[in-house]
């Protein structure tokens, strides 16, 4: 993955700041905002790791659920003339408009592999 780091199921940016030297990044894809930084990548990986496991620690100290990145939902807002044909589409075939819309979305990732 490009500019990504993974720990646990946690994705993690990679940025640079060439005014500070420094290397930075945030946990993504969760709301909460869990940044960290290092002076090398063997720092920014271990500062990405330890931020994960603070989180982790944290959640379990609150005795609350972490959150999760990619829980298998979301929503999209494709207007209504899309939304009108992919739902023709769906029903055309026999299907739901998940899965048509999840057929689609794994049709056009086998482009990028």
């Amino acid at each position: 993955m490009k500019n990504l780091m993974e720990y646990k199921g946690y994705l993690g940016s990679v940025n640079y700041n060439d005014e500070d030297e420094i290397f930075y990044g945030r946990i993504e894809y969760i709301r909460s905002l869990i940044s960290y930084e290092g002076h090398d990548v063997e720092s920014l990986k271990n500062s990405f790791h330890e931020a994960v496991e603070d989180y982790l620690e944290l959640a379990r100290n609150q005795n609350i659920e972490p959150e999760q990145p990619f829980k298998g939902s979301f929503n999209i807002r494709t207007g209504s003339d899309l939304h009108r044909r992919a739902a023709i589409a769906a029903k055309q075939r026999g299907i739901n408009l998940n899965r048509l819309v999840n057929e689609a979305i794994e049709q056009y990732l086998k482009s990028f592999a």
